[in-house]
């Protein structure tokens, strides 16, 4: 019989233990720093007061972390909209899989538009190489986090694995606790959004059942993000670059640390989220496949086509495109003051990072596609043969 205390070490904290790890953190000067640099007008003491005040997950989320994330949304956005929520059940629990742009921002800004429409918060996977200080991991556990373990030996992938997918299934049917989990390992660098199957044979490692049945148990919601501007998009092209031009190049603790502070304080523009139906009623067609086909190709497909259907094009997305094809294909779908706007943009964030390589043509060409990419992805938009809509 699996319970709770099976997934001691990778599953959020409940209330029993908010007190004891609440004090943990205001005893630590990274996390007081880390908090006064969210909120510059907030001295020590007052973070404290806040805090020793909290006694439960909800309190918590309701009184830190959805205030620190509608600061992000009025300081660093042009506003956040979202779709969709017609398609869900507040009753019920969900796994929502989603593209992944933001390390931090993308399950954060879902859970406070959830939460201001009457839904429960979801829980979020997040990647054991990010929880690089004890108080980071106290931190995310508060806020419904579980962790999924990277850099492990095989074997102990396969076991943590294991471990993983029976959580997930025991937070949604038992729990009755929503998951936001990313489409694949580590944000998206390219702007070319696909889910990785390997999550989806993970997802399936806890069913004692068909692929069907099993997955129709999980209530898979694709959910498209969309932000006007790349939080992270100067990072992300540097990143890129030195793959490319760096053997065996791997990013350290600190670039994750640095690229979780900047995405939460760089310019956003309008952000958007549009949740799409939940695909339950396509799985028995997945199912009926042909044994020689590949079934979790099959769903992934269908994943991406729904996050790439449902993804809102901004005008630089179409400028983009138009940059990087030599084309004028979307005159129609941007003015000249916007292009303006977007490449003034673009120098702001290529000024950052030009001085780290000679080749400033490739940095900006990769920069560019970051943006083009979801355009491209809509015109290559392939309906599988077994969608109904």
């Amino acid at each position: 019989m699996i319970s709770e205390s099976d997934f001691d070490d990778i599953r959020p904290y409940n209330d029993s233990e908010v007190v004891e790890v609440i004090n943990r953190l205001i005893q630590e000067e990274a996390f007081i720093k880390f908090a006064q640099q969210l909120f510059p007008g907030f001295s020590k003491e007052m973070i404290e007061k806040a805090l020793s005040e909290v006694k439960s997950i909800k309190e918590f989320q309701g009184n830190f972390i959805i205030r620190l994330a509608q600061h992000i949304i009025d300081n660093t956005t042009k506003g956040i909209t979202i779709d969709g929520l017609e398609n869900l059940d507040p009753k019920q629990s969900y796994l929502f899989i989603s593209d992944h742009r933001d390390i931090i921002l993308d399950s954060a800004l879902l859970n406070v538009m959830l939460h201001h429409n009457g839904f429960e918060t979801t829980e979020i996977a997040i990647g054991s190489n990010l929880l690089i200080q004890p108080w980071i991991a106290d931190l995310v556990k508060l806020n419904k986090s579980f962790v999924v373990n990277r850099n492990v030996t095989v074997r102990q992938m396969l076991e943590s694995s294991k471990q993983l997918s029976n959580y997930i299934n025991f937070a949604l049917n038992t729990k009755k606790s929503s998951i936001w989990i990313a489409q694949r390992e580590g944000r998206t660098k390219d702007g070319d959004d696909r889910t990785q199957q390997s999550l989806l044979k993970m997802l399936q490692m806890s069913g004692g059942r068909e692929f069907c049945a099993h997955f129709k148990n999980l209530r898979i919601v694709p959910v498209a993000i969309s932000y006007e501007y790349e939080p992270c998009d100067a990072m992300k092209t540097l990143e890129v670059h030195l793959k490319e031009t760096e053997s065996g190049y791997q990013k350290t603790a600190k670039d994750d640390l640095r690229s979780m502070i900047r995405g939460m304080i760089n310019e956003k523009g309008r952000v958007h989220f549009n949740i799409g139906k939940p695909i339950d009623h396509m799985l028995d067609t997945i199912e009926e496949m042909d044994e020689s086909k590949d079934k979790y190709k099959a769903l992934a497909d269908l994943i991406d086509y729904r996050i790439h259907k449902n993804y809102k094009l901004w005008p630089d997305n179409y400028i983009a495109y138009d940059i990087v094809n030599g084309s004028k294909e979307f005159l129609d779908k941007y003015t000249i003051e916007e292009k303006e706007l977007f490449l003034k943009h673009m120098e702001k964030k290529m000024a950052t990072i030009e001085d780290r390589s000679e080749d400033t043509e490739r940095l900006r060409q990769i920069f560019f596609e970051i943006y083009a990419n979801p355009v491209k992805n809509r015109l290559e938009l392939t309906k599988p043969e077994f969608v109904l809509d």
